[in-house]
């Protein structure tokens, strides 16, 4: 039986792709059951801009109300200093690495943005 889980893999920090493209289509995918379950992967420079952004904080949360599920690469939570940030904003924060390689090397359904 096909996955019916999508996992985005979030990298790129620009402003206009995290509003018109990550958010919006992670929002979408839970809010019109494209998908059962979505998880949005915030890796790298995305850790600072979640932290420091009001607008991407609002649709985390509006996306955390459709069910999206957020999480963040320890790591680089830890080298950008937004660790306890991100946390106060419940998004969970662990380590990336091998859970990524797992999902590469199951082929579970992952777009990377």
């Amino acid at each position: 039986m096909p996955t019916n889980h999508l996992y985005i893999l979030w990298t790129n920090d620009n402003l206009i792709t995290a509003e018109n493209m990550v958010m919006m289509y992670a929002i979408n995918a839970k809010k019109h059951a494209w998908w059962q379950e979505v998880t949005v992967i915030i890796w790298g420079a995305t850790a600072k801009l979640v932290a420091e952004n009001k607008t991407i904080q609002e649709l985390i949360i509006q996306g955390k109300q459709e069910g999206v599920v957020f999480s963040a690469c320890k790591a680089c939570a830890a080298n950008l200093g937004v660790t306890e940030t991100l946390l106060d904003l419940g998004i969970e924060v662990l380590f990336w690495g091998e859970p990524l390689t797992k999902l590469l090397k199951n082929e579970e359904k992952l777009l990377t943005i």
